[in-house]
């Protein structure tokens, strides 16, 4: 998708994208394909993602925002000068990662987990589907975004087949840093091959500074591509994707595809997102993610092998 209007010089990571037409680009929307199962089949496999514009209920998707900002009020570190909605830090204030805001929480709950989310994945696999409980639910302020990686690492002890869906709990500007997909990256597995199989929660038994990680909940590999998002598109090729959202968006991918989050470049906003997983039911899942307290990456999650 060609860019309409000139996109504004974008930062990953703490580096300044190269801007140039064939190394960043928009997102191609999806959404005139919602009711296709085949074509939204062909363009993942082409693309390794969907971008589905305005295919959720924004007024279920603001209200969810109002459930998470209303426990942020209640931690504190949102100024009160503002309305909450608009979600601005206190000076020296910080949240992040905050999977606690999804849990209880019967309005975040009902729009990842029934309703549209839901009908539109049971479409795409054709069958019942299966969710993770377990919900990545992000409240990033300025500073630094995801860096490069794919999901499989996290998550890949049940089925391959997985998608990911991140959300973003209100309109998301290019300054306040959305998520960004590296266009044909899921095609390139003579580069991923060594890397996306691997798992974080791995670990030598007979390694002792292995171990000792592990028994303290720590990671002895974490997952991570790369630390550079332009160093790792020039070893790929494709171009840097990602639009400003708004709420009602929704960005579906693969555990293949390659991505990361722009930098939150605002003084004082905070972006809410949340990544959600799907997947056939009648296919293995992840047990890591899955029940009324799931183990996740803590140490009831490692696993030991001999090296």
């Amino acid at each position: 998708m060609k860019t309409l209007s000139p996109i504004p010089q974008l930062h990953s990571y703490g580096h300044p994208l190269d801007m140039d037409e064939d190394k960043v680009g928009l997102l191609r929307d999806s959404s005139d394909a919602r009711d296709n199962p085949e074509e939204l089949h062909r363009r993942l496999a082409d693309e390794g993602y969907l971008y589905m514009k305005g295919c959720l209920d924004r007024d279920l998707v603001l209200e969810a925002r109002a459930s998470i900002v209303e426990r942020m009020v209640e931690m504190g570190g949102l100024d009160p000068d503002h309305d909450p909605m608009d979600a601005v830090l206190l000076p020296g204030a910080e949240f992040g990662f905050h999977p606690e805001f999804a849990n209880n929480n019967e309005a975040v709950q009902r729009l990842l987990y029934s309703g549209r989310l839901v009908e539109f994945y049971q479409r795409f696999y054709g069958e019942e589907i299966r969710h993770y409980d377990f919900t990545w639910l992000r409240a990033m302020g300025p500073g630094k975004g995801t860096n490069p990686h794919c999901d499989l690492p996290y998550m890949g002890r049940g089925t391959h087949r997985h998608m990911t869906c991140w959300l973003p709990y209100g309109d998301v500007s290019f300054e306040l840093g959305g998520l960004m997909i590296l266009e044909g990256s899921h095609k390139r597995m003579d580069l991923l091959e060594h890397y996306v199989y691997r798992d974080v929660d791995s670990y030598c038994e007979n390694k002792p500074e292995q171990k000792k990680r592990a028994e303290e909940g720590g990671w002895t590999f974490t997952g991570t591509l790369s630390h550079n998002p332009p160093v790792v598109r020039n070893k790929f090729g494709g171009r840097w994707l990602t639009t400003e959202f708004r709420a009602g968006d929704f960005l579906t991918f693969g555990m293949f595809t390659v991505h990361a989050a722009l930098d939150n470049r605002t003084e004082n906003r905070l972006r809410i997102s949340s990544d959600s997983r799907y997947q056939r039911a009648s296919e293995p899942i992840d047990e890591r993610w899955v029940g009324v307290n799931p183990p996740g990456h803590s140490k009831a999650g490692k696993r030991g092998r001999i090296c």
